[in-house]
């Protein structure tokens, strides 16, 4: 079983490396994003997981087909309406249509942040039970490789770009913890009902 390591983990305060490209379609790197998905899978509120939190320094998150299911009707907006808003870093086409399933992306790179920043509630599957707010741009677009090595670009608003910012920090060593405004730690009574209600669930 695959543990998600906590905020104590050495690995995640270090600079996670890139993927060699000739490492695509690898075992090695099957096993990992399949060890990735599958940890995400069991954590009902995770809508994503980046690689250091399994113990494995590269730079690589998983992005859970629940977080689209959850995108805000802004992500709907025009491409035109979006490079507007952008402050450019670069100018690939960007892809903004739903995904189906989980998303993988190896080496990812932010390349557009919006200048709007919002305060968002934000947590982490490796700061259990601790939240807080995060100052994030409102929009942001990645451009990455997907596991077959096939390179793309991908926009999103609201939690979509906040999960973008929150996994590249990921990557480079960064929690959420480290800007956090109000931070926040549920009780263990709160804890032991979050575990009752998901014992129950299992069972009906």
């Amino acid at each position: 079983m695959v543990e998600i390591l906590q905020k104590e983990a050495p690995v995640l305060r270090g600079i996670a490396e890139s993927v060699n490209l000739k490492d695509f379609g690898s075992p090695r790197l099957k096993q990992i994003l399949a060890d990735m998905t599958s940890a995400l899978e069991k954590e009902e509120d995770g809508v994503a997981i980046a690689a250091p939190q399994i113990g494995v320094p590269l730079r690589i998150f998983v992005v859970s087909h629940r977080a689209f299911e959850f995108e805000d009707e802004e992500d709907e907006q025009g491409l035109e309406d979006l490079r507007a808003d952008y402050v450019s870093l670069a100018k690939p086409p960007v892809h903004k249509t739903k995904a189906l399933s989980d998303m993988v992306f190896i080496n990812p790179v932010i390349t557009k942040l919006s200048r709007k920043k919002v305060w968002v509630p934000e947590g982490c599957l490796s700061v259990r039970w601790l939240y807080g707010e995060v100052s994030r741009a409102q929009k942001a677009t990645v451009r990455a490789y997907d596991e077959n090595g096939k390179v793309f670009t991908w926009g999103g608003s609201g939690l979509l770009a906040q999960i973008f910012q929150h996994e590249t920090d990921h990557l480079n060593g960064a929690l959420f913890i480290d800007t956090a405004r109000s931070l926040e730690k549920i009780t263990a009574e709160e804890q032991e009902i979050r575990r009752r209600e998901d014992a129950k669930n299992n069972y009906e």
